[in-house]
């Protein structure tokens, strides 16, 4: 597969020890499509260890940056707010696209202080798009080609953020540092891809998946008018709010079960390795299929049943996510390849759902279903019909 002597994992051990041995056993190996279309730059592609964790330092410390600016919560809450009040009015909306334009203006404010409707960050948009299109293609470099296209996506997006870059050198939460502009760039690309494709896919999913939960949606409307009545009208989503949305993580949580964003990873042996038995030689592409782990029955009961409930362990006076069922799915990845940005997914995540419960009911107006397209999409768009919740809190 992908040119190369290749072995399939749907083990959920070797996925994890394949994980977990990340630059002493095996390394990135992604295929030329990929690698051409994000660059020498991208951490995606970077085998070397220390280089490594240098690049991934720096997104960790950009991160955290922003998310602990002062308004970073109302941030994301007036985004979800306007969202919200953008649909009134629309009987029918195409959520996919909702959904990537939301967290690509998440990403844009918080990465580069970009509000949402300015020109070049419709500019990006519509570059990353086209970048989405070919980033797993054919590598046939002709002009109509979505190689092609991606490719010079690519080229267009970065040359846009070097320009955001030099424009804004002096502000502190930018990058700093001994790097290029062009390893600047790469980073901030790095970070966009992650933030505005996985979380608009788990937004999707999570519209798809309740849809069809009128018992889980009812629970979980439950849990967001409790939040809202503690509230005054109109105030803003805090730490404490989120860190009561607790079956708002059992969802989110088997969602990305069920859902799969990101279905495997390409990996290869750096040197011969043994594994129960078996010889992987040195050379020898492995991918570990993480979508085979999450819907694996013997580790998951009824897995293609989407049951929020499994993720939850009660006691008489508290609750919490079951550890047990934590370790059976590899959503973000693991070892040193860790998303770094994976728990500020699902606090967005989160606070779209609280507004979204409050304020709407919606019902799928179209058979769509997700599927590799060739990421995870939906062919239709998932067009929802929507109707305005009549309680106010």
């Amino acid at each position: 597969m992908f040119g190369s002597p290749t072995i399939v994992s749907c083990d959920l051990e070797l996925n994890r020890f394949v994980l977990q041995n990340e630059g002493r056993l095996f390394q990135s190996s992604y295929p030329k499509p990929v690698r051409d279309i994000l660059g020498k730059h991208s951490l995606l592609l970077i085998t070397d260890v220390e280089l490594h964790k240098k690049r991934r330092s720096v997104q960790l410390d950009l991160i955290n940056k922003f998310k602990c600016t002062p308004n970073f919560l109302d941030d994301v809450d007036k985004l979800c707010v306007s969202l919200m009040e953008s649909w009134r009015g629309n009987k029918l909306v195409l959520f996919a696209n909702q959904a990537k334009k939301f967290t690509f203006d998440l990403m844009l404010m918080n990465l580069l202080g970009m509000e949402p409707g300015e020109p070049l960050g419709l500019q990006l948009l519509q570059h990353f798009l086209t970048f989405m299109e070919g980033f797993v293609s054919i590598p046939i470099n002709l002009p109509w080609t979505p190689y092609a296209k991606a490719v010079k996506a690519r080229t267009r997006i970065s040359s846009i953020l070097k320009q955001v870059l030099k424009a804004r050198e002096h502000d502190e939460i930018l990058l700093k540092g001994d790097l290029s502009d062009e390893e600047k760039a790469s980073i901030l690309l790095d970070l966009l891809l992650a933030g505005y494709e996985t979380t608009s896919g788990l937004l999707s999913l999570l519209i798809y998946f309740l849809a069809q939960s009128p018992q889980a949606l009812k629970k979980l409307k439950d849990e967001h008018h409790a939040i809202r009545r503690k509230k005054k009208e109109g105030e803003p989503l805090n730490w404490e709010d989120y860190k009561q949305m607790k079956f708002t993580i059992m969802v989110i949580n088997e969602t990305l079960r069920c859902g799969n964003v990101v279905k495997f990873v390409h990996r290869k042996a750096i040197k011969g390795v043994e594994f129960k038995g078996y010889h992987i030689p040195a050379g020898w592409k492995v991918l570990p299929i993480l979508s085979a782990v999450h819907l694996d029955p013997s580790l998951h009961e009824n897995p293609s049943e989407f049951n929020p409930w499994r993720w939850n362990v009660s006691f008489p006076f508290f609750s919490f996510t079951d550890p047990a069922t934590s370790k059976k799915v590899i959503t973000f990845g693991g070892g040193s390849r860790l998303c770094p940005g994976s728990e500020l997914g699902k606090l967005e995540a989160a606070f779209f759902l609280h507004h979204l419960v409050l304020n709407y009911r919606w019902t799928m107006k179209e058979d769509d279903y997700p599927t590799l397209y060739p990421y995870m999409d939906f062919p239709r768009g998932l067009l929802i019909a929507l109707e305005a919740e009549t309680t106010k809190f």
